[in-house]
């Protein structure tokens, strides 16, 4: 099949699997592909008439649900580009981005909450619309999405890539037809690339409004899943679950889990593959910028434990040390990625320029090493780590040291001023309400990591320190204990 209209992908699959088959699951909640494609052409049709044109930018302040969708097609069908946000975001941060998209149009606030702006408020109501399509030219840019990034300063990404796709083109071992669960928010790239992406090849969606562990093995079960999004947050707090609780489900539909957002530790993947199977157990490495990444199965990683895969076809990479030149094998530098069809040709920023070197390579701000293979190890983020004593340390090693101890459901280790030493490294610990025994901890950081890396300083926590995402902001917690 050929490239088609994102617009038209609810009604070619109505059409394709019977208008009654279910698109999109969301608690009770069901929609068909007739529905969505009705929906969207209703809203589509109310969008224009606040004023959204070809190539605008829709900002969507929309929760996880079937709403969320049902705007993102609506602003495609307008000819134009959906750019969402957490729902929960402040104003003040909202403004700084609209202040850069420029939106013809705000979905999920108040009709005045941003003056200058149109604005629809949740379950803003188009039932006296017609639901037939209108037509309109694809957008030049199917997604725009929002980072902070290491600046803490809002930015957007926007694709290069035109609202057009191929549903029978081979992507992200997504099957046709089938049965996909993303449990993260839509927001964030990746469930809104897993999510979207498994509805443009026919697949029945399942979403829900926050991740819970023992949910996800229950929903696999109850809709038959075959491909599950997961990031390493999420699978540390399934495999937290008592194991008579992991084995209560039927999980034998999932063909593929997918893992990505941020390092794994080896020994919670190594004990996925143990529990799934390492043809199940999947993982992905890139940024939304779309400039190139890497893919390893579970199978190739038991081979090069610890790496995340070679680079994809379409694109180089290569480490470079902090005068630019490339570093050999095994040595750790900052990861540079070039695509095939040069640079600028996948995204574009705005509200930030590119961290880039000669030839148009560009980074992510990561930091790794390749082996004589050409597999790619992460080490960090060059802005988090830490400088202690002359050392150089990488606080997701340590994390992942720590989150492997009984009780922790997760960690953030940032570097603390010191007079002596230049910095400490300072651990925040998520764990249940009984505690965890320091002591306990310490000896058992002693068997993995050297001793300098060992945290000089602990602090116990109540709350998730990731979000759903799997995003750490080890820049905002550090500023938050230096000012107290």
């Amino acid at each position: 099949m050929t490239e088609i209209r994102i617009a038209r992908i609810p009604a070619h699959w109505a059409e394709a699997l019977a208008g009654g088959s279910i698109a999109l699951v969301h608690g009770d909640e069901r929609l068909t592909w007739a529905e969505l494609d009705a929906a969207s052409n209703r809203l589509a049709r109310g969008y224009r008439r606040l004023g959204v044109r070809e190539n605008d930018f829709v900002t969507i302040a929309l929760p996880n649900g079937i709403e969320f969708f049902i705007a993102c097609f609506a602003v495609w069908k307008a000819g134009a580009t959906p750019q969402p946000v957490s729902a929960k975001l402040p104003k003040l941060e909202r403004d700084q981005i609209i202040d850069l998209a420029q939106p013809s149009l705000v979905v999920g606030v108040a009709e005045d909450e941003h003056p200058g702006f149109a604005c629809a408020p949740t379950g803003f109501c188009t039932d006296a619309e017609s639901s037939q399509p209108i037509e309109a030219a694809p957008a030049a840019s199917f997604k725009a999405m929002t980072s902070g990034g290491s600046t803490g300063r809002p930015k957007l990404i926007v694709s290069a890539t035109p609202a057009i796709w191929n549903p029978d083109q081979d992507f992200l071992q997504m099957p046709i037809g089938g049965s996909v669960l993303v449990p993260g928010p839509l927001y964030h790239n990746g469930p809104f690339m897993w999510a979207m992406i498994a509805l443009f090849k026919g697949n029945q969606v399942t979403i829900t409004t926050r991740f819970d562990a023992e949910s996800t093995l229950r929903l696999i079960e109850e809709q038959h899943v075959e491909l599950l999004y997961l990031v390493p947050t999420m699978m540390q707090r399934i495999w937290s679950l008592p194991e008579a609780v992991r084995h209560r489900y039927a999980l034998n539909s999932l063909k593929v889990l997918w893992h990505l957002a941020a390092p794994c530790p080896p020994w919670l993947k190594e004990a996925f593959i143990d529990w799934l199977g390492a043809d199940v157990i999947w993982e992905l490495y890139g940024g939304t910028e779309g400039q190139g990444g890497t893919v390893i199965t579970g199978s190739e990683w038991l081979k090069h434990r610890g790496s995340v895969g070679k680079p994809n076809p379409g694109c180089r990479m290569k480490i470079v040390n902090e005068a630019g030149e490339a570093l050999p094998a095994g040595e750790i530098g900052e990861i540079f990625i070039l695509p095939d069809t040069g640079q600028g040709s996948t995204y574009r920023y705005i509200g930030a320029e590119p961290k880039t070197i000669e030839g148009g390579w560009e980074s992510l701000g990561d930091l790794g090493c390749m082996d004589e293979d050409g597999y790619l190890y992460l080490t960090d983020r060059q802005t988090d780590m830490i400088l202690s004593g002359g050392a150089n340390i990488y606080p997701a090693e340590v994390e992942g040291a720590v989150e492997s101890f009984p009780g922790v459901r997760s960690c953030a280790v940032i570097g603390l001023p010191d007079a002596d030493m230049g910095n400490i490294v300072h651990a925040i610990v998520d764990a249940p309400a009984g505690g965890i025994n320091e002591e306990a901890l310490l000896a058992h950081l002693a068997e993995r990591l050297v001793r300098y890396k060992i945290p000089r300083s602990f602090e116990f926590a109540r709350q998730p320190l990731r979000d759903d995402a799997g995003k750490l902001r080890r820049k905002q917690l550090r500023a938050e204990r230096i000012g107290a």
